[in-house]
Protein backbone atom coordinates (compact mmCIF):
# COMPACT_ATOMS: atom_id res chain seq x y z
CA UNK A 1 0.00 0.00 0.00
CA UNK A 2 0.96 3.58 -0.65
CA UNK A 3 1.76 5.46 1.94
CA UNK A 4 2.60 9.46 1.66
CA UNK A 5 3.15 11.89 3.70
CA UNK A 6 5.24 14.56 2.77
CA UNK A 7 4.95 15.51 -1.15
CA UNK A 8 8.25 16.99 -1.60
CA UNK A 9 11.21 15.49 -0.85
CA UNK A 10 14.12 17.83 -2.38
CA UNK A 11 15.57 14.89 -4.05
CA UNK A 12 14.54 15.67 -7.81
CA UNK A 13 15.97 19.14 -7.18
CA UNK A 14 19.41 17.33 -8.70
CA UNK A 15 17.39 16.99 -12.29
CA UNK A 16 16.92 12.91 -11.03
CA UNK A 17 13.86 10.99 -10.51
CA UNK A 18 13.77 7.69 -8.20
CA UNK A 19 11.78 4.06 -10.03
CA UNK A 20 10.31 1.42 -7.89
CA UNK A 21 13.60 -0.15 -8.31
CA UNK A 22 17.01 0.45 -9.58
CA UNK A 23 19.28 3.59 -9.63
CA UNK A 24 17.98 6.95 -9.80
CA UNK A 25 17.71 8.55 -13.66
CA UNK A 26 17.54 11.75 -15.40
CA UNK A 27 13.74 12.94 -15.84
CA UNK A 28 14.36 13.21 -18.98
CA UNK A 29 14.91 9.55 -19.30
CA UNK A 30 12.89 7.11 -21.72
CA UNK A 31 11.56 4.92 -18.88
CA UNK A 32 10.71 8.20 -17.38
CA UNK A 33 9.11 9.65 -20.47
CA UNK A 34 7.06 6.76 -20.79
CA UNK A 35 5.53 6.64 -17.56
CA UNK A 36 5.00 10.37 -17.94
CA UNK A 37 3.01 10.09 -20.72
CA UNK A 38 0.91 7.33 -19.45
CA UNK A 39 0.41 9.49 -16.61
CA UNK A 40 -0.82 12.74 -18.47
CA UNK A 41 -3.02 10.00 -20.17
CA UNK A 42 -4.74 9.24 -17.20
CA UNK A 43 -5.15 12.63 -16.39
CA UNK A 44 -6.44 13.61 -19.52
CA UNK A 45 -9.25 10.15 -19.23
CA UNK A 46 -10.03 11.67 -15.37
CA UNK A 47 -10.42 15.10 -17.50
CA UNK A 48 -13.09 13.11 -20.02
CA UNK A 49 -15.36 11.53 -17.31
CA UNK A 50 -16.15 14.50 -16.73
CA UNK A 51 -18.45 14.75 -19.52
CA UNK A 52 -19.57 11.13 -18.78
CA UNK A 53 -21.84 11.45 -15.47
CA UNK A 54 -24.57 10.50 -17.55
CA UNK A 55 -23.19 7.34 -18.97
CA UNK A 56 -22.91 4.94 -16.12
CA UNK A 57 -21.62 2.29 -17.81
CA UNK A 58 -18.79 4.12 -19.56
CA UNK A 59 -17.93 6.57 -16.79
CA UNK A 60 -17.34 2.93 -14.20
CA UNK A 61 -15.35 1.20 -17.64
CA UNK A 62 -12.88 4.95 -17.45
CA UNK A 63 -12.91 4.86 -13.61
CA UNK A 64 -11.36 1.09 -13.71
CA UNK A 65 -8.67 2.67 -16.87
CA UNK A 66 -7.90 4.86 -14.74
CA UNK A 67 -6.85 2.09 -12.05
CA UNK A 68 -4.87 0.33 -14.81
CA UNK A 69 -2.98 3.15 -15.87
CA UNK A 70 -1.66 3.51 -12.20
CA UNK A 71 -0.98 0.06 -12.80
CA UNK A 72 1.27 -0.05 -16.11
CA UNK A 73 2.86 3.08 -14.62
CA UNK A 74 4.19 1.14 -11.99
CA UNK A 75 4.94 -1.20 -14.59
CA UNK A 76 7.26 1.11 -16.13
CA UNK A 77 8.70 2.29 -12.83
CA UNK A 78 9.96 -1.26 -12.03
CA UNK A 79 12.42 -1.86 -15.01
CA UNK A 80 12.95 -6.00 -15.19
CA UNK A 81 16.56 -6.31 -14.73
CA UNK A 82 16.72 -9.78 -14.04
CA UNK A 83 17.25 -9.75 -10.68
CA UNK A 84 15.05 -11.14 -7.55
CA UNK A 85 12.80 -8.47 -5.92
CA UNK A 86 11.65 -8.76 -2.29
CA UNK A 87 8.55 -8.16 -3.55
CA UNK A 88 6.19 -9.00 -6.43
CA UNK A 89 6.33 -6.07 -8.88
CA UNK A 90 3.06 -4.98 -10.15
CA UNK A 91 2.53 -5.91 -14.14
CA UNK A 92 -0.01 -5.09 -16.77
CA UNK A 93 -1.42 -9.17 -17.20
CA UNK A 94 -3.58 -10.28 -20.39
CA UNK A 95 -6.83 -10.01 -17.86
CA UNK A 96 -6.63 -6.86 -18.25
CA UNK A 97 -6.18 -6.10 -22.11
CA UNK A 98 -8.20 -8.77 -22.77
CA UNK A 99 -11.16 -6.97 -20.42
CA UNK A 100 -10.37 -3.60 -22.49
CA UNK A 101 -11.28 -5.86 -26.04
CA UNK A 102 -14.15 -7.02 -24.39
CA UNK A 103 -15.46 -3.25 -23.52
CA UNK A 104 -14.26 -2.41 -26.86
CA UNK A 105 -16.89 -5.05 -28.56
CA UNK A 106 -19.59 -4.13 -26.24
CA UNK A 107 -19.75 -0.20 -27.26
CA UNK A 108 -18.90 -1.09 -31.19
CA UNK A 109 -21.74 -3.65 -30.99
CA UNK A 110 -23.85 -0.09 -30.88
CA UNK A 111 -22.45 1.74 -33.80
CA UNK A 112 -22.91 1.42 -36.71
CA UNK A 113 -20.20 0.55 -39.31
CA UNK A 114 -17.98 4.16 -40.55
CA UNK A 115 -18.32 5.48 -43.79
CA UNK A 116 -15.42 8.15 -43.76
CA UNK A 117 -12.25 8.93 -40.63
CA UNK A 118 -14.02 10.29 -37.57
CA UNK A 119 -12.62 14.28 -37.09
CA UNK A 120 -12.62 14.65 -33.12
CA UNK A 121 -15.52 17.03 -32.15
CA UNK A 122 -19.33 15.81 -31.48
CA UNK A 123 -19.64 16.57 -28.49
CA UNK A 124 -17.27 17.74 -25.24
CA UNK A 125 -17.17 14.59 -24.01
CA UNK A 126 -16.36 13.15 -27.28
CA UNK A 127 -13.85 15.76 -27.65
CA UNK A 128 -12.59 14.94 -24.54
CA UNK A 129 -12.10 11.17 -25.35
CA UNK A 130 -10.45 12.04 -28.47
CA UNK A 131 -7.83 14.13 -26.62
CA UNK A 132 -7.10 11.44 -24.23
CA UNK A 133 -6.67 8.91 -27.15
CA UNK A 134 -4.34 10.85 -29.27
CA UNK A 135 -2.29 11.31 -25.48
CA UNK A 136 -2.53 7.26 -25.58
CA UNK A 137 -0.85 6.85 -28.80
CA UNK A 138 2.11 9.15 -28.00
CA UNK A 139 2.15 7.12 -24.79
CA UNK A 140 2.33 4.07 -26.71
CA UNK A 141 4.86 5.31 -29.03
CA UNK A 142 7.25 6.50 -26.22
CA UNK A 143 6.78 2.69 -24.52
CA UNK A 144 7.27 1.11 -27.58
CA UNK A 145 11.00 3.30 -28.12
CA UNK A 146 11.42 2.43 -24.87
CA UNK A 147 11.16 -1.14 -25.58
CA UNK A 148 13.65 -0.60 -28.56
CA UNK A 149 16.56 0.50 -26.02
CA UNK A 150 19.65 -1.83 -25.85
CA UNK A 151 19.29 -2.69 -21.79
CA UNK A 152 15.31 -1.48 -21.55
CA UNK A 153 12.36 -4.00 -21.10
CA UNK A 154 8.56 -3.14 -21.82
CA UNK A 155 6.43 -6.90 -21.20
CA UNK A 156 4.11 -7.46 -24.30
CA UNK A 157 1.05 -7.00 -22.00
CA UNK A 158 1.89 -3.49 -21.37
CA UNK A 159 2.43 -2.65 -24.73
CA UNK A 160 -0.78 -4.44 -26.01
CA UNK A 161 -2.90 -2.96 -23.00
CA UNK A 162 -1.61 0.69 -24.33
CA UNK A 163 -2.33 0.50 -27.69
CA UNK A 164 -6.00 -1.36 -26.93
CA UNK A 165 -6.49 1.67 -24.78
CA UNK A 166 -6.62 4.46 -27.70
CA UNK A 167 -8.86 1.81 -29.80
CA UNK A 168 -11.11 1.91 -26.53
CA UNK A 169 -10.67 5.60 -26.42
CA UNK A 170 -11.77 5.84 -30.22
CA UNK A 171 -14.70 3.58 -29.78
CA UNK A 172 -16.20 5.82 -26.67
CA UNK A 173 -15.91 8.85 -28.12
CA UNK A 174 -18.15 7.53 -30.78
CA UNK A 175 -20.46 5.65 -28.59
CA UNK A 176 -20.78 9.26 -26.54
CA UNK A 177 -22.05 10.61 -29.75
CA UNK A 178 -25.10 9.79 -29.65
CA UNK A 179 -23.97 6.08 -30.62
CA UNK A 180 -22.50 7.70 -33.85
CA UNK A 181 -25.14 9.08 -35.17
CA UNK A 182 -23.47 13.08 -34.30
CA UNK A 183 -19.89 11.66 -35.51
CA UNK A 184 -18.27 14.23 -37.19
CA UNK A 185 -17.04 13.14 -40.68
CA UNK A 186 -14.28 13.95 -42.66
CA UNK A 187 -14.59 14.50 -46.41
CA UNK A 188 -11.64 14.40 -48.33
CA UNK A 189 -11.28 17.37 -50.29
CA UNK A 190 -14.43 19.26 -49.14
CA UNK A 191 -12.05 22.52 -48.49
CA UNK A 192 -10.17 22.98 -52.05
Amino acid sequence: MVKLNKIYTRTGDDGTTGLVAGPRRKKYDARVEAYGEVDETNSLVGAARQHTAGFSDLDRMLMRIQNDLFDLGADLATPDTGEVLQYEPLRIVKTQVERLENEIDALNADLSPLRSFVLPGGTAGAAALHVARTVARRAERRIVELDAIDGETVSPEAIAYINRLSDFLFVAARWINDKGAIDVLWVPGQNR
